[in-house]
């Protein structure tokens, strides 16, 4: 009787520890590959060590300071011990110091857990650099007490996950004291007295909003005309409207030409000659794949201008066994679309059921003061021509919860085919709008109607009940 010849796994080698390459790392491991995941930095990569993890944790803080300063709106009245009959508005005061240390040990935490799941379900974990030496060999570099280790492995998938660093200026250059990308935020210990931000798409203006709240005077250069140029006009507005309202300045439609350093501030020139003279700067305009260096060339591997990995919708790039995932690739940069993607690619290179990226159904936020989220269509979208819709907005200062909390910034927009009603298209402007799109997001997967939604049960009240008021409010229109 001869012997079963012994199945090889399939090897599967993950560069980079983000979201993407360590969704991508457990699912091949749970579904029996031989998998090795290469991380430089620490598992969970730049989302959960610098950007992500610890920028929402200071949202968290600064929303918790607004919170406090106009609770006084709802009738809370704060005394002094020794003026108990006299009331006053508080003067709120962030321990920046505690609060960055705080989340910083609340990223290093997240990591920790991600690698202990990793090691459960039996991922080799290298703490080096990866670098593809062809389409099936991965060679990884370590930093040891006796120089520079370097290990090989061969593999039948390689899924690079390597990620984005901030965009910097020529101009304007990090120092890391009074010039800063995002990443180097978390090294200040006061509060600035007057932080100038550069950039006002997403990054820019979450950070502007959270430094306004937590005490900061903050100034927003914007090349463009209003912040926020790719969301929603009305959604924009209203950030815009809010900004102005707490003493934010907004400098628009002008760039910065450059920054520089003095001995207590930064000096920031502008295209128009003008300057603004500022405590510190966040730089704040976009970011770069780390795809340089990594043997993607000698693999044969396509790219973009930008520097971006080309792939299709189930990650793979223009070699058969290379995947791409997360900011790195030409997907959408978003933590869960780097994530579809990881477990995408390895379902499909093992032969799982594998559900192609559906950018249209991707649900994004920005975690300014108010939320905004958005998915599908946009009413740009539909007033260009590049669809046809119905586009129809509740105002939040209609709805019951909205006003019972004192909050009436915000909205909730429906977009729908003009005759079938299915909804193809939202946003919503409120607190924790990050929690409330899922509805819309799950409805769209489902091709529900706006009447469904409509009839769709919700507690009075509550602001998600706002979503199905303003679809009750498209009956007629898409009949």
């Amino acid at each position: 009787m001869t012997e079963p010849i012994a199945t090889i796994p399939h090897r599967v080698v993950v560069i980079g520890g983000g979201p993407g390459g360590y969704d991508a790392a457990l699912a091949a491991a749970q579904l029996g590959a031989k998998t090795v995941l290469i991380e430089r930095a620490g598992i969970g990569g730049s989302a959960v060590l610098t950007d992500v993890v610890p920028s929402k944790t200071l949202i968290a803080t600064a929303d918790a300071a607004i919170a406090i300063e106009e609770s006084t709106e709802l009738g809370v009245r704060f005394y002094s011990d020794h003026q108990a009959s006299e009331s006053h508005k508080p003067a709120v005061r962030v321990d920046l110091g505690v609060v960055n240390q705080r989340l910083m040990r609340l990223a290093k935490e997240t990591s920790k857990d991600m690698k202990a799941a990793l090691d459960a379900a039996g991922v080799t974990v290298i703490d080096g650099e990866g670098r593809l030496e062809g389409p099936h060999r991965v060679i990884a570099r370590q930093s040891g007490p006796n120089g520079v280790d370097i290990d090989s492995f061969d593999a039948d998938t390689v899924i690079v996950a390597v990620g984005a660093r901030p965009r910097t200026l020529p101009t304007a250059e990090p120092d890391g004291v009074r010039i800063l990308t995002w990443t180097q935020l978390y090294n200040l210990t006061e509060v600035p007295e007057h932080l100038i931000v550069i950039g006002s798409g997403v990054t820019g203006a979450e950070f502007a909003s959270a430094y306004t709240n937590l005490g900061s005077t903050v100034t927003l250069v914007s090349s463009r005309d209003r912040v926020l140029p790719g969301e929603d006009g009305d959604a924009a507005q209203v950030l815009e409207n809010v900004f102005t309202r707490r003493g934010m300045s907004l400098r628009s439609k002008v760039r910065a030409e450059s920054v520089v350093a003095t001995e207590t501030g930064v000096v920031v020139t502008l295209g128009d000659g003008s300057t603004i003279e500022g405590t510190h700067c966040l730089i704040a305009v976009g970011s770069i794949p780390n795809t340089a260096g990594i043997g993607l060339d000698t693999a044969g591997v396509q790219m973009s201008e930008s520097g971006h990995i080309l792939v299709n919708k189930v990650a793979r790039t223009s070699i058969s066994n290379i995947y791409a995932v997360g900011d790195c690739s030409d997907a959408p940069p978003l933590a869960s679309v780097a994530s579809h993607q990881g477990r995408t690619a390895v379902f499909h290179t093992l032969g799982d059921f594998a559900k192609p990226l559906d950018t249209r159904l991707v649900c994004s936020n920005i975690f300014t003061s108010p939320e905004i989220a958005t998915v599908g269509y946009t009413e740009n979208d539909v007033t260009t021509g590049a669809v046809n819709g119905i586009v129809h907005k509740l105002d939040l200062d209609a709805n019951p919860r909205a006003k019972m909390q004192g909050t009436t910034d915000g909205f909730i927009k429906l977009i729908a085919q003009p005759e079938s009603g299915i909804l193809i298209g939202g946003v919503i402007v409120a607190p924790r709008a990050s929690e409330l799109i899922n509805f819309l997001s799950f409805a769209m997967e489902h091709r529900h109607t706006v009447d469904q939604i409509a009839r769709s049960w919700s507690v009075y009240p509550s602001l998600a009940g706002g979503i199905a008021d303003t679809a009750k409010g498209m009956h007629l229109l898409t009949r």
